[in-house]
């Protein structure tokens, strides 16, 4: 499932610059997480980045948007035609 970020965060920005996909932008209150472009972080970490820096713990999982391994795989893919994503790649799945 793709990330979401609550109404606790407190805007410090610590999560945008970790996205490998540019899924989180500055919105009127607090950061959000473009759903369609969150892979999770699979392929490139073995953990979401959002909630491995996020100080007030406000990335979560966004029970709303359930995705496997492989659909992530498959967007990760298409947002990053030119990486190779084959092998034994980086998935909190595989943890």
């Amino acid at each position: 499932m793709a990330y979401k970020i609550t109404d606790d965060c407190n805007n410090c920005g610590a999560c945008e610059p970790e996205c490998p996909n540019s899924a989180i932008t500055s919105g009127d209150d607090y950061f959000v997480i473009a759903a369609d472009l969150c892979t999770e972080c699979v392929g490139f970490h073995g953990e979401p980045q959002c909630a491995a820096v996020c100080p007030v713990d406000s990335c979560v999982t966004d029970p709303a948007v359930k995705e496997t391994e492989e659909a992530l795989i498959a967007k990760a893919k298409k947002l990053h035609p030119g990486d190779d994503f084959s092998g034994n790649i980086p998935s909190h799945f595989r943890n």
